[in-house]
């Protein structure tokens, strides 16, 4: 492909950010967007700034336009599958919100179309191409800290005036298992930091999961607090703690929560300490060794990064023949990662993953 010629199946608050690189990377553009409410579609591309951009409320409709080559599909998680079939059907590489699917038989069935499509797939994890992460992957991966033993995941959620409001709509699909697979939280969320554990450390083995509940005050559920701990393969383990501190202020412009990480190895520790949001003026990596701390301060920062090298390593890909990351194996594995977790909370005791 040259230039790639983009279609979005679902145009809700995350299309903002997935759009960003596509509307201004010279070798891609947004032709067709659909949605069940068109005039959300209508909103989105007035918004964009696209003055020749095709309006469909039925996705067959736009999966059916040869000037798409790539669809961008940000659906309820319940309706990936369908919808990720129904584009491999048609010729259509596939670029897949995440979590993949609700269960391993679906994923496979996407890797297996896919495959026998031969069409390209990946499922968007943009957390892995956030600059401070990949920081910390460059440190790790040249020995700054050793040989990782342990990892460290926190997700708080807070509260910030100037955060988003989640749409009721949104919110609502989000409650239940049937359709959001589990909380949002954990399950939802909880993607990004099963994506970095594996990221990191490679594919847990065993997970132990406690996750609470708290009701919010316009009446859904956050499942949390939560703590999920799981082994990996050479006595090496982590953690990811979920906390909701309705107090707390969360320096951000999208979702009032803040994402750190920390990764202990043989001769230091490497810290990230923003995500979603900030806390405070903080270093966004940070490195302890031989009695030194490192700050790394000159790094893109802010949520938003996150989305738009996300979706210019996928352009490239495209372009060039190159693999893309998250393939729908390693998607997979992530998944299983995140059910497993579900699953342990749920029986009370550590499971395999």
């Amino acid at each position: 492909m040259d230039r790639i010629r983009v279609g979005f199946i679902g145009t809700g608050r995350i299309s903002d950010l997935h759009a960003i690189e596509y509307r201004q990377n010279p070798n891609a553009e947004i032709v067709a967007l659909c949605d069940a409410n068109p005039s959300l579609a209508e909103a989105r591309a007035q918004a964009w700034g696209l003055d020749n951009v095709t309006i469909t409320d039925t996705y067959a409709d736009l999966l059916a336009f040869e000037s798409v080559d790539l669809v961008d599909i940000l659906l309820p998680h319940h309706l990936h599958a369908d919808a990720a079939l129904a584009a491999f059907a048609a010729g259509k590489a596939v670029s897949l919100q995440k979590p993949m699917t609700l269960t391993l038989e679906d994923a496979d069935r996407l890797i297996d179309a896919a495959r026998a499509a031969k069409v390209p797939f990946r499922v968007f994890e943009n957390f892995i191409f956030y600059p401070p992460i990949v920081k910390a992957k460059q440190l790790v991966d040249e020995g700054a800290i050793g040989a990782p033993i342990t990892i460290r995941l926190k997700s708080n959620s807070g509260s910030r005036k100037t955060a988003w409001t989640v749409p009721d709509a949104a919110r609502a699909w989000r409650q239940g298992p049937g359709k959001a697979g589990g909380g949002p939280s954990v399950f939802d969320d909880g993607h990004h930091k099963f994506a970095i554990a594996w990221h990191f450390m490679g594919q847990a083995e065993k997970v132990h999961a406690w996750i609470g509940e708290t009701e919010m005050p316009d009446g859904s559920f956050r499942d949390s607090p939560a703590m999920i701990s799981f082994r990996f393969p050479g006595n090496r383990y982590g953690n990811f703690e979920v906390v909701h501190s309705p107090d707390l202020t969360v320096l951000t412009e999208q979702y009032a929560q803040d994402d750190r990480v920390e990764i202990t190895g043989t001769e230091g520790v490497v810290m990230v300490n923003r995500g979603h949001g900030q806390l405070a003026d903080v270093a966004p990596v940070a490195l302890l060794r031989d009695g030194q701390l490192t700050e790394f301060r000159d790094l893109e920062t802010g949520w938003v990064t996150s989305f738009v090298h996300c979706a210019r390593h996928y352009i490239d890909a495209l372009r060039t023949g190159a693999p893309a990351r998250l393939s729908g194996e390693e998607a997979r594995d992530v998944l299983r990662f995140a059910l497993a977790a579900e699953e342990s909370a749920r029986v009370g005791q550590a499971v395999d993953v």
